[in-house]
């Protein structure tokens, strides 16, 4: 045998202690720190500088890489050298009350203007209450009714003593006036009527018919004066409110000169002023049943004059950077506030509320795909954001037609924004493939990796986010033997000596753990073995099941050989993942061979609990054995492969080189051994190739042989490969150094099949054959042997078929 075991310096590569030059992290100081993703913060950095239509970013990585860290810290630094953008206001539209104008000033004059308009508001409804109190108000105003009322007593004496002239009076009563004759003074009575002669009482009807004229016509002028002299009334009400409001109007014309949009809204508001002037002489008493009311009331009309004050820029000083985390459709749109009022629900433009696109604007908008996705509306609604740069608020049932209604309308608002979404890398290849906007709109792509090649530098980095991490917390100070521990675990999670993990929450939730065991024993610094046990207490809260598989085997529930050797079986190595925790276990697989048509039965894949890797392994070892064995024969095998006592789906090519060797083993009828365990994937050729979850095989295997009694001679077979990927648990470590236990890296075939049997693999000489003795002799025997029996078996069915 030519493979040689690896010593116990090979299963793990621990971190220098010597390069470190402090005794605790509190001697470090330490400032924002990015380990490694390179080329993930090159992308950002070309992202957000980059200011073309399209260019906006996803961020694409595993959880807990620092993707959300780094891309925070990426626009920060960009927007601190930005321009704070533009405030976002809403008026009121006089010409159409439903649709309330947009209007963008730059930062800070929005909130000014907001100021402006609540004092005019307020110092209006003073300045007019104070105008119509005034005396000289009063004076103007009963001037004119002294006038009019004069002009009414003119009229009514005349229409009287036109009457008396006649010998009739007028006289007023409930349904109108009635005009009667008179005598000496006195009305006469029906009964004195009565009795006046023919001629008398002819002329006396032809008097009372003018006398009517005169009074219809006195009515006449009398409502013509009346409206005149309201119309006189409300000019003078016009003049007073104008006076009022037109010195604070003007002021704020000259301040607001520039913009176009503000002088109309003043102008607006001072014909609004004048329109409603009735309302502003009554008093501030609301009315009993305000729904009743056919006018609006002073304060309804005052608000019309306020300012929507949408986005406030005032004390912004840079440009905005929005995470929006829970990106709903009226979080990132905006929405219209209603309030209850005697059973129905009422709005105005100054409920109308800012959405995330609208604070964005000019800046940055930052969102989770997971949050995004769920909610198809949201997501739609964004893309339309992005392609026309146009934020509209407005009822999702509304803007999809599900329900169309009345009600406000606000001007959608121009908006600038470079959009982020941070999610995982699966989403970002089903938005690329599935929707054709998103590669349009989302056009740089920043991955973060889930490890980075270690070096020095890596190393000094991890040793200062440890340390940075510790102060941020409040944890206590990190010894450096802890320090060396914990990034030997960032080793550890992703199987490579030469690599650390980028998954920095899975680093700290360890660190935090580690502090936690130190004050609990009272300590004030946290040292190697909190780290420990914080390790191990991790994997004690985990691995139930591992102990109760571990029990069955020990237990013989599971048949699981450790030692010994027998023909066709070995001990393959899988591997459970549980979500929070991942364990090894070995499974027992055993191979039968016999005469046939050259086709190998995967048990587990006739029983439909085989997945389509681990039937694509099975598959290969066909290959190898007609490469290998059938160039000059055909190859008349049969063979079964099953792991025993398995009741779920098998998946992964890992253990195909274990059923290869059983199915050797089988032909040769050399027995393979029980104490190694066995894992690698193989190529047709025979070469072993490398495969996951190495070390957790590996303990599997080392934690059974320790239930079942450790010999000295128990090891676990992997592909060469996979050396740099071993960073096993010091446990086993110490085993491997004290001689219990071995690991044999192998890279073909040929050098397992000479470990597991102790008998040489045999190269094929120049003749085709093999070395007598060898395994590949025994196999190629018994394939001759097969294929003889095959041959005299057809010939004997021809002739039985060809008998009469």
């Amino acid at each position: 045998m030519t493979t040689e075991k690896l010593t116990h310096i090979e299963l793990r590569k621990k971190c220098d202690l010597s390069a470190f030059d402090f005794k605790t992290t509190d001697e470090l100081s330490v400032g924002p720190q990015m380990i490694g993703q390179d080329r993930a913060l090159k992308a950002i950095d070309f992202g957000l500088n980059i200011k073309s239509e399209g260019f906006n970013l996803y961020v694409s990585g595993a959880l807990g890489t620092g993707r959300n860290t780094s891309i925070i810290r990426a626009v920060e630094a960009i927007a601190a050298k930005e321009n704070a953008p533009e405030d976002i206001c809403y008026l009121y539209n006089f010409q159409k009350k439903d649709e309330p104008k947009a209007l963008k000033l730059p930062a800070g004059k929005g909130c000014a203007l907001k100021k402006d308009m609540e004092e005019l508001s307020n110092d209006l409804e003073q300045r007019i209450i104070k105008a119509f109190m005034s005396e000289e108000y009063e004076e103007h105003k009963k001037s004119i009714l002294s006038k009019f009322e004069e002009k009414k007593t003119v009229l009514q004496s005349e229409t009287e003593e036109f009457a008396r002239s006649k010998e009739l009076a007028i006289q007023q009563t409930l349904t109108g006036f009635v005009v009667a004759p008179v005598h000496k003074g006195r009305v006469i009575s029906e009964e004195d009527y009565g009795k006046m002669p023919k001629d008398r009482k002819k002329r006396v009807s032809k008097d009372e018919e003018e006398v009517y004229q005169r009074i219809e016509e006195a009515i006449r002028r009398i409502n013509s004066m009346n409206r005149e002299m309201k119309d006189e009334i409300k000019k003078l009400d016009e003049e007073i409110g104008l006076y009022a409001a037109e010195h604070l109007i003007h002021e704020l014309k000259k301040k607001y000169g520039q913009y176009e949009l503000i002088i109309k809204h003043l102008g607006d508001i001072q014909d609004d002023i004048l329109k409603n002037i009735e309302a502003f002489k009554k008093d501030n008493e609301p009315a009993a049943l305000p729904f009743l009311q056919e006018r609006p009331q002073k304060q309804e009309i005052l608000n019309k004059y306020r300012v929507n004050l949408l986005v406030d820029n005032c004390d912004t000083k840079k440009a905005p950077i929005i995470v929006e985390e829970n990106p709903t459709y009226y979080n990132l749109n905006g929405y219209i506030e209603y309030r209850p009022q005697f059973g129905t629900l009422l709005t105005d433009f100054t409920m109308i509320k800012a959405g995330a696109v609208h604070k964005a604007s000019g800046g940055y908008l930052i969102l989770q795909a997971e949050q995004l996705l769920r909610d198809y509306i949201s997501w739609d609604s964004l893309k339309k954001v992005i392609r026309y740069k146009k934020a509209k608020i407005e009822d999702a049932y509304v803007r999809y037609g599900f329900a169309p209604t009345t009600g406000l309308k606000p001007e959608p608002v121009s908006v600038d924004l470079k959009v982020i979404i941070v999610g995982n890398p699966l989403f970002y290849h089903l938005l690329y493939v599935y929707d054709e906007e998103f590669k349009k709109l989302f056009k740089i792509k920043a991955d973060f990796d889930a490890s980075s090649k270690k070096s020095d530098e890596l190393i000094k980095k991890y040793v200062f986010f440890i340390a940075g991490k510790v102060k941020d917390e409040n944890l206590l100070p990190f010894e450096k033997e802890a320090v060396a521990d914990i990034i030997d675990y960032s080793s550890r999670i992703i199987s490579h000596k030469e690599k650390l993990s980028a998954r920095f929450s899975d680093i700290v939730d360890i660190m935090r753990e580690a502090d936690s065991w130190a004050r609990k024993d009272g300590q004030i610094q946290v040292s190697a073995e909190d780290v420990k046990r914080a390790l191990e207490e991790k994997v004690y809260r985990s691995n139930a099941i591992e102990k109760k598989i571990q029990e069955l085997i020990e237990e013989g529930v599971l048949f699981i050989d450790t030692q010994g050797a027998e023909i066709g079986q070995l001990n393959g190595l899988a591997v459970i993942d549980l979500g929070d925790y991942m364990f090894g276990h070995p499974s027992r697989i055993t191979a039968r061979t016999y005469v046939g048509r050259g086709n190998i039965v995967n048990i587990e894949r006739e029983a439909k609990l085989s997945g389509r890797i681990h039937s694509k392994g099975v598959l290969i070892l066909s290959g190898y054995l007609g490469d290998k064995f059938a160039q000059d024969k055909p190859l008349a095998l049969s063979a079964s492969i099953c792991f025993e006592q398995l009741y779920e789906e098998v998946e992964g090519d890992s253990a195909s080189s274990a059923e290869l060797y059983c199915l050797l083993s089988s032909l040769s009828e050399f027995p393979l051994r029980q104490d190694i365990a066995v894992t690698g994937s193989v190529d047709q050729r025979g070469r072993i190739q490398p495969i996951g979850g190495v070390n957790q095989k590996i303990e599997g295997f080392f934690d059974a042989c320790k239930v079942k009694g450790l010999t000295g001679k128990q090891g676990v077979m992997i592909p060469q490969a996979n050396v740099q990927h071993l960073m096993l648990r010091e446990e086993v470590i110490q085993a491997v150094k004290e001689n219990k236990f071995h690991i044999y890296p192998v890279k073909t075939i040929n050098d397992g099949i000479e470990i597991l049997t102790g008998k040489p693999a045999g190269v094929k000489q120049a003749d085709g054959g093999y070395p007598e003795g060898s395994v590949n002799y025994r196999v190629n025997q018994r394939l001759n042997e097969y294929a003889r029996i095959a041959v005299d078996f057809g010939k004997a069915r021809t002739a039985a078929n060809a008998a009469p």
